[in-house]
């Protein structure tokens, strides 16, 4: 329970019109479900960030900060806190050269799209990622053959003291769907890219078959969180699912999709307790069939039911 008395304060501070009380998680994540959180903020810039987190860490108010919600599995029974949203307040894309600087909160189509127009190539696979580009720093978005480290030369964050701090390529300690933003409190508020000019018809191009791609392969006409697994040293996570027998797998209205086993689906009336039992129930039967843990690129958020419940 948030006290009137802080309530006063981010109103003060945000304008009552960003702030959110009992949202429902459910309008803000691509798996389109979870409860309400206590509220949600839309923060309009860095500065806000600042004061915010500083804020809630002194009064010691759980928060979290999201993107567009495209990597995030909220429990049904909401979230026990606040919830500060980068997202189009806080998106702006200027392109000087071949650097592109978006805000935390843009969407990796709309970098994607900037890049085309102004004949710069290199984040095409980028261009049907879903979410923002400051959730694509830090778990090192990538897609065919291309990642987020191959052109990122800065990340401007703000940590848990609301100090802003400017990280080169090399002090992200980039890896296979991580960097050290997964393992430090910090909020990306800025990236800077470093792209090379090419030419606008085969940047298109390139897109465009891109996008060709994902329409065959991928399930996007469900609600869902992208690839619901890391991809484990060996072997190909959809794989191993399929050949575990779990292609169209259900519990509820969730459900291993039946054109890619990598993703699990919303099929239009699940909860977020039937997708996890599906991730949990799709762990369980790969590891007793070969021995492979998978661990989930989803990020859970609130109570879940526990399996023996």
């Amino acid at each position: 329970m948030i006290s009137s008395a802080v309530m006063d304060t981010l109103k003060q501070w945000v304008g009552e019109e960003n702030i959110h009380p009992n949202e429902p998680m459910a309008a803000h994540t691509t798996f389109r479900v979870g409860g309400p959180a206590d509220c949600l903020i839309e923060v309009e810039n860095e500065q806000q960030l600042s004061k915010l987190k500083r804020y809630l860490g002194i009064v010691g108010i759980p928060f979290i900060v999201m993107g567009n919600g495209s990597n995030l599995l909220v429990s049904d029974r909401g979230y026990r806190g606040i919830v500060l949203q980068i997202g189009k307040k806080m998106n702006a894309v200027r392109v000087e050269g071949g650097t592109i600087t978006a805000q935390g909160g843009a969407q990796l189509s709309q970098v994607s799209k900037a890049a085309l127009e102004n004949g710069l190539t290199g984040f095409e696979f980028a261009s049907g990622i879903p979410g923002t580009i400051g959730g694509g720093v830090v778990m090192n978005a990538g897609a065919y053959g291309g990642e987020m480290s191959q052109v990122v030369t800065a990340v401007t964050v703000v940590d848990a003291d609301g100090e802003v701090l400017v990280l080169d390529r090399d002090s992200m300690e980039f890896g296979y769907r991580s960097s050290v933003i997964r393992h430090q409190p910090f909020t990306v508020v800025e990236v800077t890219l470093q792209l090379t000019s090419g030419d606008p018809a085969a940047i298109r191009a390139c897109m465009d078959d891109l996008a060709v791609k994902r329409r065959s392969k991928q399930p996007l006409e469900y609600p869902s969180a992208g690839s619901t697994f890391k991809r484990p040293e060996g072997y190909y996570a959809g794989e191993l699912i399929m050949n575990a027998g779990m292609r169209g797998f259900r519990i509820g209205g969730a459900c291993v999709s039946e054109k890619h086993c990598g993703f699990v689906i919303n099929t239009g009336n699940a909860s977020a307790q039937d997708i996890m039992e599906v991730i949990r129930e799709v762990q369980e039967r790969v590891s007793n069939c070969f021995h492979v843990w998978l661990e989930p690129e989803v990020v859970f958020l609130g109570d879940f039911e526990s399996a023996a419940e």
